[in-house]
């Protein structure tokens, strides 16, 4: 190392490597790892896992790596770092770069007491993990009910499938709560709109099949059988040949001791899938469920006619 690179300072000497995104030299960017598709949108929701550092400093101020599952941030109302709003504009799906900011990009003259000092230039290390495009949505949110009434059915679906995959999410991460309540705004929207032909009725129960199998399984994590139960038999009235709804019934009847009933739901899910190991193996524990009872019920009826028996001879 040349004397002069020895003298420069830990951040001086990453700036070298590092592309400046706005010709002012306020944000400076490394890609570590590219990432694929199209830039991050300027009103997506993005789900990322980063760090901030300190110059001379190993460990961050801000990390994200020790949460379960990464953030999921919306540009322009959750990311107060302009430096970091306009950095992950700059991104793609997968990627992870490195990024310096110059204090007015960052935390200004006045620093953040007492974990950034003021006048402070900070590194950043971002992952952008996946990212949504949630424009619309926030679009048909503004909206009254009544301006929402006369939306497109073509864009009420796009925001029915963004709910869909905000929900998607949640589950992933076992907020089942969160996760309900995105299903059910979603099914409230197509509920909502008055379809104008048998084709846009087609389109909108296409789009509920998916978001009531979600909610019966989410009402399933939550110990909610007869929700459960109630969301697998509306799929049903719109496919009664529906396996995951006959399914999902099955498994609510089970918990509700509705032997008969959950029998009939799993033999019809069984014709239409009879290789399905959970199908078959819910079956087996119907089985076992079924003869428990019926040993426990005859368990009870011996002890009825002992106590009978003792009582005449009395």
């Amino acid at each position: 190392m040349h004397t002069s690179e020895a003298m420069q300072r830990p951040f001086e000497r990453l700036a070298v490597q590092m592309q400046d995104i706005l010709g002012d030299e306020g944000i400076l960017k490394r890609v570590i790892q590219p990432g694929d598709g199209p830039l991050v949108p300027r009103d997506a929701s993005v789900s990322v896992n980063l760090s901030g550092y300190l110059e001379y400093c190993d460990d961050p101020f801000e990390t994200t790596k020790k949460l379960k599952h990464p953030r999921m941030m919306k540009l322009g109302r959750d990311v107060t770092l302009w430096g970091l709003e306009v950095g992950l504009l700059t991104m793609k799906k997968g990627e992870l770069a490195h990024f310096l900011f110059k204090p007015n990009y960052a935390y200004g003259e006045m620093g953040c007491p007492p974990l950034i000092p003021s006048s402070a230039t900070v590194f950043y290390e971002v992952h952008v993990i996946d990212f949504l495009d949630s424009a619309k949505v926030d679009e048909f949110f503004a909206l009254s009910p009544e301006e929402q009434a006369t939306v497109p059915l073509a864009t009420v679906l796009e925001v029915v499938s963004n709910q869909r995959f905000f929900g998607n999410r949640c589950f992933r991460q076992s907020r089942y709560e969160d996760a309900k309540d995105r299903y059910k705004q979603g099914i409230t929207l197509l509920q909502n709109h008055e379809a104008q032909s048998q084709e846009d009725q087609r389109s909108v129960e296409a789009a509920q099949v998916p978001i009531l199998l979600n909610l019966s399984l989410t009402y399933f994590r939550l110990e909610r059988p007869t929700s459960t139960l109630k969301y697998g038999q509306r799929v049903l009235e719109m496919d009664p040949n529906n396996a995951k709804a006959l399914y999902r019934c099955g498994q609510a009847c089970l918990e509700l001791g509705d032997y008969e009933k959950a029998a009939d739901c799993l033999t019809k899910a069984q014709l239409k899938m009879p290789f399905n190991k959970d199908i078959n193996q819910l079956l087996m524990k119907l089985q076992e469920s079924y003869s428990d009872c019926l040993g426990k019920e005859r368990e009870m009826c011996s002890k009825m006619f002992a106590n009978l028996k003792v009582s005449s001879r009395n």
